[in-house]
C-alpha cells in the first residue's frame, strides 16, 4: 500500500497553482482522504478517483481568478418578453416619413420578432410615403382613411382648451381619435385571432429612431412615457405598457366624459392625458428615450421660457419625443445650458445634461443640404431610403409596394394604391 502521506503531498503540489481560496475548499476534502486510506486500502481504483474529484473541481479555479467575469444568461423578465406578443401602434401623418418611417422599422419592429404592426394614418399627399412599410416584418393591420370632421360635444368643449393647439379643440378630437383608432383595430385584429396581447407600444409617425426601444421599457402594471416635454401634463408622443393599462392610455376619445365627471376643465393633449390615467388610478413611470418628433414648424430661438427647443437630429440623445430636424447646430456644450435653463420644466424642457443636447436654429426653413447632414446621421441604410422616395420612386413602384402590403395584412382599409399614389406630387 502508497504511504497515504506521500500521497498527500502529490495532491497538494497538484493545486499548488490554485488560487489560496480554492485551496481552503479542498483541505476538508483532501483530510478525508488521508482518514480513509489510513483505515482501510488505497486502491488504483481510489487513486483514479481523485484524480476525477480534482478534475471535477479544476474550474472552479477560473471563478477565483481575478479577471474572471461571470456570464449571466437572460433575465426572467427579457425570456418572458421575447415570448410576449406586442403590438405597434403607428399613428399620424406621413409628412417626413422618408426619414422616420425606415427608422422604425429599424428599432422597433425589426427588434422585437413578436411585434405586429397596427398603421393608422390619415390620407394626404404623403401618404404615397408609408408604402416604406413593407419593409415591416409582420404588418396586423392598415387603416388609411379620409378624415372628417368630428362633431364637438358639451363635455368635450368643457374638458379641452383650443390654446395651444394648431388646429383648436378640433385638432385634439383627430388626434385623439388617430389614437383610440387604433386601439380599435387590435381589438378587431385579437377577436379575429382569439387571443390578446401581451404589450402595446404607442408611437408617431414623424418620430425618428436613433436606437433601438429599450427593453426596459417593458414594465407590468405600469405606462412608461418619456420625460420632458410635458407641457403641464405628460409627455404623450410615447407610450408603452401592458394589455390593461395601453387600453386606459389609449382611450384617449372615450374617457373625456369620465374627465368631465370628475372636474377637469381646460385641459391640453398632455394634461388630459395625465388626468386620464389619475382617474384611473394607472401608475405610470418616465424613461428617457431614444426618439424625436421631426417638425417643419417654425420656433423661436433661442427659446423662451414658455418656447420650445428644436434639438438637432445630431445631438446625441436620447431625445425622449423633442422636437428635432437636420440641421448645422447653432447651439452646443456650454451655450445649451443657459438656454435649457431659461425654459420651465413643466412645458417644453427636455433632458439636456452630459452633451446630450445640441439646438437647431428653426426661426426658418430647414437649411440648404439638410439631406447630406441626414444621411450622416441616420447611415447608409436609412440614407438609401431617403433618396429612393425622394429621387427614384415612381408611381408603379408605389403602387406595387402598396400591393405587397395588402397581400400581407390580415385587416387592410384603404382607398386602391392608385389613388394614394396619385396624390403625391411628383409621381409619374
Amino acid at each position: 500500500m502508497k504511504n497515504p502521506t506521500k500521497i498527500l503531498m502529490q495532491l497538494t503540489r497538484k493545486v499548488l497553482d490554485l488560487d489560496w481560496r480554492l485551496l481552503l475548499l479542498l483541505l476538508p476534502p483532501l483530510s478525508l482522504l488521508v482518514y480513509v486510506s489510513l483505515s482501510s486500502s488505497f486502491t488504483t481504483t481510489s487513486s483514479t478517483a481523485v484524480g476525477t474529484l480534482l478534475s471535477s473541481l479544476s474550474p472552479l479555479k477560473s471563478i477565483f481568478h481575478s479577471n474572471y467575469v461571470p456570464h449571466a444568461g437572460p433575465s426572467p423578465e427579457e425570456v418572458g418578453l421575447d415570448r410576449s406578443r406586442i403590438a405597434v401602434c403607428l399613428v399620424g401623418g406621413a409628412r417626413r416619413f422618408e426619414l422616420t418611417g425606415p427608422s422604425i422599422v429599424q428599432n422597433i419592429l425589426g427588434v422585437y420578432n413578436n411585434s405586429d404592426l397596427f398603421l393608422h394614418s390619415p390620407l394626404d399627399p404623403n401618404a404615397y410615403k408609408l408604402s416604406l412599410l413593407k419593409a415591416a416584418p409582420r404588418i396586423a393591420a392598415v387603416k388609411i382613411f379620409q378624415p372628417e370632421p368630428i362633431p364637438e360635444t358639451q363635455s368635450q368643449s368643457r374638458v379641452l382648451t383650443a390654446a395651444n393647439s394648431p388646429n383648436g379643440i378640433q385638432g385634439l378630437l383627430q388626434y385623439f381619435n388617430l389614437v383610440e383608432g387604433c386601439l380599435t383595430m387590435i381589438y378587431d385584429y385579437q377577436r379575429k385571432n382569439n387571443f390578446t396581447y401581451d404589450w402595446i407600444v404607442r408611437t408617431r409617425v414623424d418620430g425618428y429612431w436613433s436606437r433601438p426601444l429599450p427593453r426596459d421599457s417593458f414594465i407590468p402594471g405600469k405606462y412608461l412615457v418619456p420625460p420632458g416635454s410635458s407641457y403641464s401634463g405628460l409627455n404623450d408622443r410615447l407610450g408603452v405598457g401592458d394589455y390593461n393599462t395601453s387600453a386606459v392610455a389609449l382611450s384617449r376619445l372615450s374617457f373625456i366624459p369620465l374627465l368631465d365627471a370628475a372636474g377637469h376643465q381646460q385641459l391640453n393633449s398632455e394634461s388630459a392625458f395625465k388626468a386620464q390615467l389619475a382617474v384611473k388610478e394607472v401608475p405610470y413611470v418616465t424613461h428617457r428615450i431614444p426618439f424625436c418628433v421631426v417638425t417643419d414648424r417654425r420656433y423661436e430661438f433661442p427659446p423662451g421660457r414658455f418656447g420650445v427647443p428644436v434639438a438637432a437630429l445630431s445631438s446625441p440623445g436620447p431625445l425622449s419625443g423633442a422636437k428635432c430636424r437636420p440641421c448645422t447646430p447653432a447651439c452646443t456644450g456650454s451655450c445649451v445650458g443657459p438656454v435649457m435653463n431659461g425654459l420651465y420644466r413643466g412645458w417644453s424642457w427636455t433632458e439636456w445634461a452630459n452633451r446630450s443636447l445640441e439646438l437647431c436654429d428653426a426661426r426658418g426653413d430647414w437649411e440648404e443640404g439638410w439631406e447630406k447632414l441626414f444621411d450622416a446621421v441616420a447611415g447608409k441604410r436609412l440614407a438609401a431610403e431617403r433618396k429612393r422616395v425622394e429621387e427614384a420612386l415612381k408611381l408603379k413602384q408605389c403602387v406595387d409596394d402598396f400591393e405587397e402590403m395588402r397581400k400581407r395584412t390580415a385587416l387592410w382599409e384603404a382607398p386602391p394604391a392608385a389613388d394614394i399614389c396619385r396624390l403625391a406630387s411628383g409621381l409619374v
